[in-house]
């Protein structure tokens, strides 16, 4: 397996452990609990954005994507609408 390699910077360890809490909580979705996965799928968005606002842009990896400002913005929209979603729609009764 020499295509798998190691990530080199921290940040692009952030960026699977992100990728692999997303993932989760599209199965939790798929399963019938999409409440929780959406939820855990916001909560990546704040993991990310919590690393990229602390990592300097040298060690960010691929969670720097455009200046960090702009990065900032975009993940913390995504995690309050995820998280804002989960909470404001009703459920059934």
């Amino acid at each position: 397996m020499s295509w798998l390699k190691k990530p080199s910077t921290p940040g692009g360890v952030v960026y699977f452990l992100v990728l692999a809490m997303m993932l989760a909580g599209i199965v939790l979705v798929g399963l019938g609990t999409w409440r929780t996965g959406v939820v855990v799928m916001g909560s990546s968005f704040a993991l990310a954005f919590i690393a990229r606002a602390v990592l300097p842009d040298d060690l960010a990896g691929m969670l720097r994507i455009r200046r960090r400002f702009v990065d900032l913005i975009t993940m913390a929209v995504c995690c309050g609408g995820l998280v804002a979603l989960a909470f404001v729609i009703p459920t059934r009764s």
